[in-house]
Formats: C-alpha cells, structure tokens, sequence
C-alpha cells in the first residue's frame, strides 16, 4: 500500500493525465469541452516557447478548427501549397526535378501548415481555459512518483482505482537541460535519464490522487508505459539527422517551398519553410560522435566498432551543435550558397521505428502518442498521430465518466488507433530509408513514388477504423480498401466524413458542413431525406421519422437527462427546392425548442445553389440518390458509424445500434 502521511494532500479525479505535449492537450481539451473532472500534470517548469514539432496535417486543422481554433492557424501558420525535389546531375550539381502539389488537393478545405509546437500548444490551453471555465490548467513542475492499480475496483464505474504519487518539483530543477549550447535546443528530449534525474530532486510537496482514468501522454521514454511494464518494441538504425530553425541568407531558389533534395555524396536534406521568415531544416548527419560501447569498448565515431561489440552505435547527440549541422547543410546545398541571419532552436535525432505491445492496462490506465509509437520525423506524423490518438480515446472516456455509455466503449481505442500506428511504422521505414540512401544506391524515382502514395495517408483524412462496436460494417475488410454502403457511396464508413456544402435553411446562408459540426461531444444521425418535396414517399418518410424521433423510447430521448442536453443530435439535409418547402411543416425533432422556448434554427439543411453560391453539392459529393436519400451516423470524433435508408425502420436500426454501448438516464 502507498504511504498516506497526514502531511499529504489526498484527493480524487476521474482523469488524470501525464504529459502536456500534443496528446496531453488534445485530451485536456476535449475533457474540458464535455465538462469531465479532469487534471493534467507536466514533469517541466515552462511551456515550449520554440523548435518541437511543427506540421499541421489537414485532418489535424480540421479538429483545430473543429475547437474554434483554426483563426490562429490563419493568422499564424506557413501554409503548404507546392513541394520540390532535387536530385544531383551527372556533375553531381542539384538540379530541380519535379514539383508536385504539397498532399492531396481537393481532400480537405485545409492545406498542411507549419508553426511551433509551442504556439500550438498555446492555442489548446486557452481553450481549455475557456470551456472549463478556468478550472483547468497545466500543472507544473510535477513528476509522478508510483503508479497503482486495486484491481478489486476495476469492476465499479464509479470507483477510483489508480493510486498515483504526484511531487512538486522546484522550476529550477526541472529545467530542461541545455548540454551546454547558447542555442534553445531539444536535445533533452533525446535522452532517457531525463526522467531519472528529476526523480532525486527533492520535492517541494507531494499529492496523491485516486483517478478512475489515467492517461500516460509523457513521451518516448514513457514513465507511465514503463510503470504498466508495457515493452516498446523495434528498431533503430545508423543514421543521425540534425534539425535547425534558422532565418536563412540564401539564392536558393525554393526556399519557400517544401523541398526534399538528395546530394551526391554529402547527404540529404527536407527544407520546411515555417512562420514568418524562419525555415526548417532535416540534414542528414554522415559524420557524428557516438556513445561509449558495452563493457567499456570505446565505440566513439565508430560504429563498426560498435557492431564488433556487440551492440548499434548510438549518437552522442549532446555533442552535435547548431554550427556542425549548418556546416552539413551548407555542403548539401552547393552550389547555392546558405547563411543565417538567426538560428532559434536545434536539435538531432537517431531514426528508429518503435511501437508499445499494449495501448491500455485493465482499460483504467492508457497511453497515447510518442508513449505508444515512435518514428522519424519525415512524414510530418508525430505531433498529428499523437493528438488523433487522444481525439479518438477522450471522447469515450468522457461518455464512460458521465454515465452515458458502457466501459464496453473503450476497447475500440488500442483496436483503432493500434492499426494506425502500424501502418505508420511501416510507411515511415521505406519513406526514412530511402531518404536517407544515397543516389544509386535507391531510387530516387521510387522516393517520389513512395510519397506519392503515401500523400492521402498522411493527410489523416483517410484513416480508416475497422469494424467494432463503433463502427458498423462487414468484419475481415483489408484497412486500405474502404467500404460505403450503396446509399452513400462517396461516404466510407469507418473514415471521417469530407466536407461538403449546403445551406441552412431558415437563411440560406452556404456553409461547409464542417462548420456544423463542432468537437462538442454529441453522436449525430444525418437524416439526407432527399427531394421530399417532390416525392411523396419521401414526405411521408420524413413525417414518420420526425414522430419517431419525438417520442420517448426514441435515441433522442432515452439518454438525456432532464438538467442536460442529449448527447444526440438529429440533423437533417434535403434537397428539394425552396418553392417547395414550408418551415413550419419540418418535423419539430429537427427544430426543436429549448426551455426558454427558442427554436434551434440550425439542425435543417438544403442542397440547392444560393443566390450567393452556386457549387453547393452536397448529395453528389456523398454519393447519396436524391430520390432515395440515406441516414447517417456520425461519432463525436467525426467518423462514420453507420448507414441506413432513412426511413422509420432504417432510424429503429440506429436505435438499436445505440443500445449497443448508451445507457438510459434516469427517469427514462
């Protein structure tokens, strides 16, 4: 049992998270969207204020935007719109190759952008802020001491079965270590002693908090993994990449564009133009100092050495400074020149392919991000990956936390974002390894290729869950074939929902469909009822729906309790002309009123052109037949669900699916 002197602060939480990176926040915030006692802990003094990760794919702006973030990425971010690739000639002199577009155009309304993990983080902390109400906020510097699980209370919804000792730690001890260099680094993050180190501080004051839900968001070197005895398994190879942030002097030409460009023989380097005038740059190191072998064989600078040993060379990377890497990258540039006018940040890193053999632990403790899986930053996948993780597990941790649904909920997490990960590990390994071969040696042709087909996946909009609890389609489907029913045959269920547009109906002002869909927690069914004002069928359909959805035992009822809104929304999308639709004729589920008697307005859309817009398009965009229409199920996170004809027994199909994992409130 953990000591619990009276001198110590005890305390309870339904969720404790560890880590204030990309994951951290993005699960903070969510927490704090669906009013879920949360608290959210970091071993640091201070928030990154430079360098860290910085890609925004587009299906990352799409959650940003869906938090009421995305004025801060227009404002802010380096948008992407072109990439360029460099080979060397017959001479060995770079020359210009291809240029393609940067990811998928047409795949979302957002480009991928580029602005410091820092900013970013930022943004999340005043939304946090704002829907928590101030009540919930980074905590720093705190490290947690012991983990425990009482596996007597597993079975309890409404027990507290982890047990973690949390310290406080003094902000001058818990100052990431700068090996020395004048320049803002990330070298510390490279390091698995960082960890150790900290914990003989002495602590300022210690807590302990029982939680019903922990989760490990603390990174590559987990403490949290490590406590769940959970193994991170893989690879790392001999190649070494340093990173700098620098305002360049330069007549290179496509400083501005995403640039990937193999040299000769001196390397290869990824240029990322970021905000304002700093660029980014990946240089592959061929010359780095290495750590001390086993048993004491000196393997410095020499990996053979290292092999002969027993062991793989690993890179020193507190000895690789801003100058060395600058000096590679000047070489790889030739015969263009490259100064700096300011360098920001730096740091190096060794590629390796990493992923944890569990996700969770008796589905009370769960990691996410770097915590599960690691890889080489090429693909511009970390940060993304790892705040997609906590956006696909937050959401189902607040609804068990609420009352709302079954713990049965929370298997879908490891099943779904397990697959991602994996095929994460194995794009970035071919992606990584041919980046870093030498011409002639690989293909540079095949590179190109190998990005090209990897494009759509690293959007994210294509990430594709399996059949499960929460995704309702054929079992045994291979990942990279999606499935649509043949009543929306443009939407893959499983996959997010692309954007459309439509009007609202009470103004006809165009809207992306996104907009209307904010990150506020609630399951939607999409009822696309087609041209109902030209077939009967279809009206009679819609009126059959609309006394469904009314009534008590429907999916709009039965889980709301009385003080709170339901944690379902009824959505409906039309096509039929203006001359033909009545307001007041609209079934009330889809106009409801609230206490106060004011009508919510903005749950009924159409797909006809606006005197204002003439491309909306949503039915031919979704592949949905305007004479037969389709009911669709979305999941907080975005995903389809399900899909359904949308008539009375298709909506009883979606009620029972429901009664799968939702639990009825009281009184109901």
């Amino acid at each position: 049992m953990i000591p619990t002197p009276a001198s110590v602060k005890e305390s309870n939480v339904d969720v404790l998270i560890i880590g204030a990176g990309p994951a951290g926040y993005m699960a903070a915030t969510w927490f704090a969207r669906m009013g879920v006692d949360a608290r959210i802990i970091d071993k640091r003094s201070t928030n990154i204020v430079t360098g860290q990760a910085d890609g925004l794919q587009p299906r990352s702006l799409e959650l940003l935007h869906s938090f009421g973030l995305g004025y801060h990425v227009k404002k802010e971010a380096s948008v992407g719109y072109e990439a360029c690739f460099y080979e060397p000639d017959e001479e060995g002199i770079i020359r210009k190759v291809d240029t393609k577009p940067e990811g998928v155009p047409g795949i979302s309304r957002h480009n991928g952008s580029v602005i410091h993990q820092g900013r970013i983080e930022n943004w999340f902390a005043g939304a946090i802020e704002e829907f928590s109400q101030g009540s919930m906020r980074v905590e720093r510097p705190i490290l947690p001491e012991s983990l425990q699980i009482d596996a007597s209370k597993l079975d309890s919804t409404g027990a507290y079965p982890v047990t973690i000792v949390l310290k406080k730690l003094s902000d001058e001890s818990a100052s990431p270590e700068q090996f020395g260099h004048k320049v803002e680094n990330g070298l510390y993050c490279q390091f698995q002693g960082d960890q150790v180190a900290q914990a003989g501080e002495p602590a300022e004051s210690k807590e302990i908090f029982h939680a019903k839900y922990v989760l490990g968001c603390d990174g590559a070197h987990s403490w949290v993994r490590k406590q769940l005895g959970i193994v991170h398994a893989g690879e790392t190879t001999d190649d070494v990449w340093g990173v700098i942030d620098i305002v360049p002097i330069t007549d290179f030409p496509d400083i501005r564009r995403r640039c990937s460009i193999h040299s000769k023989n001196d390397g290869s380097i990824m240029v990322i133009p970021r905000e304002g005038d700093l660029v980014r740059l990946y240089i592959q190191l061929t010359e780095v100092p290495h750590e001390p072998g086993a048993n004491g064989v000196s393997t410095s600078g020499n990996p053979e050495k290292a092999k002969d040993a027993g062991e793989k060379a690993r890179a020193d990377r507190s000895k690789i400074t801003a100058e060395a890497i600058l000096e590679a990258a000047q070489k790889i540039f030739k015969p263009y020149t490259l100064e700096v006018a300011e360098t920001r940040w730096f740091t190096a890193y060794q590629i390796g392919q990493r992923i944890a053999n569990a996700f969770q632990k008796d589905e009370r403790v769960f990691i996410a991000g770097d915590a599960c899986h690691t890889h080489s930053p090429k693909a511009g996948q970390g940060m993304n990956v790892s705040m997609q993780d906590t956006y696909n597990l937050a959401f189902k941790i607040a609804y068990v936390v609420k009352g709302l649904t079954k713990p049965n909920i929370l298997s879908t997490y490891e099943q779904e974002r397990r697959a991602v990960a994996e095929d994460l590990l194995s794009y970035d390994t071919r992606l990584a390894k041919l980046f870093s071969g030498k011409p002639g040696e690989v293909s540079t042709e095949e590179f190109r290729a190998v990005i090209d087909k990897g494009s759509a996946f690293t959007t994210g909009c294509t990430t594709n869950y399996e059949s499960s609890l929460l995704v309702d389609k054929p079992s045994g489907l291979p990942r990279d074939v999606p499935y649509s029913s043949p009543l929306a045959r443009n939407l893959p269920i499983g996959i997010r929902i692309p954007d459309a547009k439509f009007i609202t109906e009470c103004d006809g002002r165009p809207w992306f469909l996104h907009e209307k869909l904010p990150s506020n927690g609630h399951f939607r069914v999409l009822v696309f009822i087609g041209d109902f004002g030209r077939i009967p069928k279809l009206k009679a359909n819609l009126n059959q729906i609309g006394t469904f959805l009314s009534m008590a035992e429907s999916f709009l009822r039965k889980y709301t309790c009385r003080e709170e809104e339901s944690p379902i929304e009824a959505m409906l999308l039309h096509c039929s002309p203006q001359e033909l639709v009545d307001w007041g004729e609209f079934p009330l589920a889809f106009r409801p009123r609230n206490s106060q008697r004011i009508m919510d307005y903005w749950k009924i859309f159409a797909d006809r052109p606006s005197f204002h817009d003439e491309t909306i398009n949503g039915y031919r965009t979704y592949g949905i037949d305007k004479t037969i229409g389709a009911a669709v199920v979305l999941r907080p996170d975005g995903h389809v669900a399900k899909v359904v004809e949308p008539t009375t027994e298709g909506i009883m199909e979606i009620n029972e699916w429901f009664e799968k994992f939702m639990i009825r409130s009281a009184g109901n």
